[in-house]
């Protein structure tokens, strides 16, 4: 199996070593033996996790560096599969539900990841402002409200990266204001096929601090976009 994980990386055109391919096994015998309990994921077949979880995570990897954000980790995508590729991250995986936190201290615990930490929070009600290198989002929300999820949280110089599927290019011009209210631009679009599917991975840079007040409570950024 850790080599079948090696050659699926391969024919994505991303290299990993023995240990990593280990370690991603490992993840994922923990996540079908505790999916039912925790309820995380609708895909348990190896190969699939391994191509739509794994690889589309591992995707935006060069992306990614010093402190990390991942908001609404849920099972650790993308946050548990960067911190296995790359442990001079230091990611934080942020999610709403304390079950899912639960597993990903458990993740932690039987990979050895001392470059995780999990934390049951809402984004709402997160302190940490614009403290983080890069803040990302897998299959949260739209552009106009993820973008205010996360772009209030990273450094000014700092990055958010978004992953999506072929609906993208919908999204980002419904995102023109959210951008300038909130201070990002975008600043590269990867597009990407992923065996039989179609990806995208936005990159935003912080150009300028956001206002005071986001990202909005009571739900608003759902609501109400921006």
């Amino acid at each position: 199996m850790k080599e079948r994980i090696k050659e699926l990386f391969a024919q994505a055109k991303l290299h990993i070593s023995d240990s990593q391919a280990e370690k991603l096994f490992k993840y994922y015998e923990i996540l079908k033996q505790e999916n039912e309990k925790y309820n995380l994921t609708a895909i348990t077949e190896f190969e699939d996790v391994v191509k739509k979880h794994f690889i589309d995570s591992a995707a935006g990897i060069l992306f990614f560096k010093g402190r990390v954000l991942d908001v609404g980790s849920g099972a650790g995508f993308p946050g548990v599969v960067l911190a296995i590729l790359n442990p001079k991250l230091e990611i934080t995986l942020l999610d709403s539900l304390n079950k899912r936190i639960n597993f990903l201290n458990l993740i932690k615990k039987e990979l050895n990841l001392t470059n995780i930490e999990a934390k049951h929070e809402r984004i709402e009600d997160f302190l940490e402002k614009q403290k983080f290198d890069v803040v990302t989002a897998r299959a949260v929300a739209e552009m106009p409200t993820l973008l205010e999820y996360l772009l209030p949280y990273a450094k000014v110089g700092g990055r958010v990266v978004v992953y999506k599927g072929n609906n993208f290019f919908d999204e980002i011009e419904k995102s023109s204001n959210a951008l300038n209210v909130l201070g990002g631009q975008i600043e590269e679009i990867t597009k990407f096929n992923l065996f039989d599917s179609f990806r995208a991975l936005i990159v935003v840079r912080k150009v300028k601090n956001t206002p005071t007040g986001f990202p909005r409570g009571g739900n608003l950024p759902r609501k109400k976009p921006l």
